[in-house]
C-alpha cells in the first residue's frame, strides 16, 4: 500500500512529472539559495481514465491532455487542438471532442465492456501518440468502520473500507478518499498477494476529518502495470517525505507511446475501470 493526499482542485497529472535541480551559493547564513529550474521542452501528458462507474451506463467519458510545466509554475496549460479517438475490440471507434480550448476531451457514447480491450488514439502536433489497457471489473465496497482517536497523535480518524476480493484471481485496487468539505484526496494503491478471497479493506487517516464532514470513497479496478505505475508516483511525491531538500523524483514513464518520434515521449497514463463508490457521513 502506498498513499498520498493532495488539494482535490489541483489537477492531478501535475503530479506526474517533478524535475527539480537545486544549486546552493554557500557564503554565509544571509546567502540568498538561487534555484536554477532547467528548462526542456514540454511533453504530452495524458490524463486518459475511463471510469465505469456501477449502477451507469458508461457513455459519458473525458480525456484530460495537458503539457509538462516547470517545477514552479502554478499552472497547467492545456494541450489544445489534438484528435482523440478510442477504438474497442469491436471496432467501435469513439470520438472525443474538445471543450472550449481546455484540454479536456469528451464522448457521450462510450460502451463499457468489463474486460474489454481499449486502443487509445491522439494525435497532437503531426504526431501520433497511443496506448491500450483492459477495463479491469472491480469489487463492491461493503460497508465502512471509523476509529476515533487514532495514529500516532491520538488526534487522527481512521477510516476502513471494507470490500471482498474474488479468490484465485490477480487483482488490483486503486482507492480514492475525497473529503468534499476540505477537498482534500487521499490516494491509495493495494494487491491481493497476502489476501487473496479474503474480506480486507482500504485504511485513510486523516487529522482533517471532522463529524458531519462526506467522505467520498472509490474503489477501482486497475491492471498490475498501472499498480505499479502508480506506486512509484506515489513514492516519489510523499508529501509525508518532510524533507524539501532531498533528491526530486524523476519522471514516471506510462503505457503510452509516441509512434511518430518516440524520443519525444509522453507522460500520463491511459487506465479503464470499473468503479464502485460509497459515500460515508464521518461521525
Amino acid at each position: 500500500m502506498k498513499r498520498i493526499s493532495t488539494n482535490f482542485k489541483n489537477s492531478f497529472t501535475k503530479n506526474f512529472v517533478y524535475i527539480l535541480a537545486l544549486s546552493f551559493l554557500s557564503i554565509s547564513c544571509e546567502d540568498v539559495i538561487k534555484v536554477e529550474v532547467p528548462k526542456s521542452k514540454p511533453k504530452l501528458v495524458i490524463n486518459a481514465s475511463l471510469n465505469w462507474f456501477k449502477g451507469s451506463d458508461g457513455t459519458a467519458q473525458y480525456i484530460q491532455l495537458t503539457l509538462s510545466a516547470p517545477y514552479f509554475d502554478n499552472t497547467v496549460p492545456p494541450a489544445t487542438g489534438a484528435i482523440v479517438t478510442v477504438t474497442d475490440s469491436n471496432n467501435n471507434t469513439f470520438i472525443f471532442t474538445e471543450e472550449d480550448n481546455t484540454g479536456i476531451y469528451r464522448t457521450n457514447n462510450f460502451i463499457a465492456v468489463i474486460n474489454g480491450t481499449y486502443n487509445l488514439n491522439i494525435i497532437y502536433k503531426d504526431e501520433l501518440y497511443t496506448g491500450a489497457e483492459t477495463l479491469i471489473p472491480v469489487s463492491d465496497i461493503d460497508y465502512v468502520e471509523q476509529k476515533n482517536n487514532g495514529g500516532f497523535s491520538g488526534e487522527e480518524t481512521e477510516i476502513k473500507a471494507y470490500y471482498k476480493d474474488p479468490k484465485d484471481i490477480e487483482n488490483y485496487y486503486f482507492f480514492e478518499f475525497i473529503n468534499t468539505d476540505t477537498e482534500i484526496l487521499s490516494l491509495e494503491v493495494y494487491d491481493d498477494e497476502f489476501n487473496d478471497g479474503n474480506e480486507i479493506f482500504a485504511f485513510h487517516s486523516s487529522e482533517d476529518l471532522n463529524t458531519g464532514n462526506e467522505l467520498i470513497i472509490r474503489n477501482f479496478g486497475i491492471s498490475k502495470r498501472f499498480y505499479n505505475f502508480m506506486n512509484i508516483l506515489l513514492q516519489q511525491s510523499d508529501d509525508e517525505s518532510g524533507d524539501p531538500f532531498e533528491t526530486q523524483p524523476a519522471s514516471v514513464r506510462g503505457n503510452c507511446v509516441n509512434i511518430t518520434n518516440p524520443d519525444n515521449y509522453p507522460l500520463g497514463y491511459f487506465r479503464a475501470s470499473e468503479v464502485a463508490s460509497f459515500q460515508y457521513i464521518v461521525e
